[in-house]
């Protein structure tokens, strides 16, 4: 099996949505592998606002997310999964009918749905687990254990992949991890503690978890005058250059154990932990060495700003500039939108643009509809000149649509990386 996982669970049952997204952001950036975030309510206007909870979440963690929610059809494990979770939950003691599953399993596969079952109110052997299995759940939550002999057999001969879910108030999380079939530890044992402590304690029991370790020692980089390496940090997202520090052996070790970039002060020559006062930590996403060895990148999650003026980067202050033709894609496409967004926010007489905001999502798609038609018979010509100016105008519209709806690319890219 791979890496043992830890997986914070978050309650949302009567919860406000705002503070749901808080703790799972926060998990996300404190070491967590996965989330289990769960809301059984079964009226139509708490499972919405917690479907549009799940959206927000998706749109700011950095690890998949399950959800565990109330599926009564289809669509609403469609909708669940829509959301950008990796997978959806269904409660054994709440299993919609056999036709419903059927239906579940034939569009999302075995992959994708996961059984939560109380091993305390309806204890299952490895047998009873197997048909779960034959039944097209590839992955069962387990929560309400005792680790017995009984146990312990039902998940080491099970085809399930199993997921404990547990206070750790009883049982010990290295116990539970050592289990064969057990995948991860889903608990809430580590709100307001340090995850990446608890698995280095793990490492040191000889359980495979993720953490930072440095991949070349530190004796082998090329040090300054002063005993430091100048450390280039960029937004691990954007790319965009954030700001200049340094660290000694010391803050270089630090940040491989936190995983939050740790310098070393050389005006108050102290170690130095990015947002310790200001709340602006940066939580390490990658650290490369240069060829000379004598210079660090960090791709990190910033909080907030990263310099000490407010401004989000250190470099704001341009010296010159030329004028160029930008032409990375992803820019150009969000630099785009954001003018059709302003446009919608703020009309513009005589815009185009605003022209199809009036009208309506009819005429949008309308639009959409003849641009696409028009890409196909471009592709019929044997010059692409002619599709090249097409596919651009189809994506135009295609942004409009998508402001119009309240998508953005973030959105869609997330939904294109969670298809990988």
């Amino acid at each position: 099996m791979s890496q043992k996982k830890i997986i914070p669970f978050i309650n949302a049952e009567n919860e406000y949505p705002d503070n749901v997204v808080k703790l799972a952001n926060l998990y996300s950036c404190e070491g967590a592998d996965e989330l289990f975030i769960y809301n059984y309510t079964g009226d139509e206007a708490s499972r919405e606002e917690f479907l549009s909870a799940m959206r927000e979440i998706d749109k700011v963690v950095d690890v998949p997310f399950s959800i565990g929610i109330y599926v009564e059809r289809f669509e609403d494990a469609k909708k669940a999964l829509y959301t950008g979770a990796s997978k959806v939950v269904i409660r054994k003691a709440l299993m919609p009918d056999d036709q419903v599953m059927k239906e579940i399993f034939g569009r999302f596969g075995r992959s994708k749905v996961v059984l939560e079952i109380d091993m305390k109110a309806d204890f299952q052997s490895a047998d009873s687990l197997n048909a779960f299995y034959e039944q097209g759940f590839g992955t069962a939550v387990l929560k309400h254990i005792d680790t017995t002999e009984s146990f312990h057999q039902a998940i080491e001969n099970t085809k399930l992949t199993c997921i404990i879910r547990d206070g750790l108030i009883r049982n010990d999380l290295a116990e539970l991890l050592s289990y064969q079939n057990v995948y991860g530890v889903s608990t809430n044992y580590f709100e307001d503690k340090d995850i990446y402590k608890a698995k280095r304690a793990l490492k040191q029991k000889d359980i495979d978890v993720e953490v930072f370790e440095s991949l070349i020692d530190f004796s082998d980089f090329k040090l300054n005058a002063d005993g430091l390496i100048p450390a280039i940090v960029q937004d691990y997202r954007t790319g965009e250059v954030l700001m200049l520090g340094y660290m000694n052996e010391e803050s270089y070790a630090k940040t491989i154990e936190s995983g939050k970039m740790t310098y070393f002060s050389r005006s108050r020559q102290e170690l130095w932990l990015k947002g310790e006062t200001s709340g602006h930590f940066q939580y390490v996403k990658s650290l490369a060495l240069d060829c000379d060895n004598d210079t660090i990148l960090a791709k990190v999650h910033q909080v907030g700003a990263a310099c000490h003026t407010g401004h989000r980067s250190c470099f704001f202050q341009k010296l010159a500039e030329k004028e160029y033709v930008q032409t990375n894609p992803l820019n150009i496409l969000m630099e785009d939108y954001q003018v059709i967004l302003e446009r919608k926010e703020h009309p513009k007489e005589g815009s185009y643009t605003n022209y199809l905001f009036d009208k309506g999502i009819d005429k949008i798609l309308k639009k959409c509809g003849e641009e696409a038609t028009e890409i196909v018979i471009a592709a019929k010509n044997p010059d692409a000149e002619e599709l090249k100016y097409e596919i651009a105008d189809f994506l135009y519209h295609m942004m409009v649509l998508m402001a119009e709806c309240g998508l953005d690319w973030e959105d869609i890219t997330r939904e294109l990386v969670n298809r990988r």
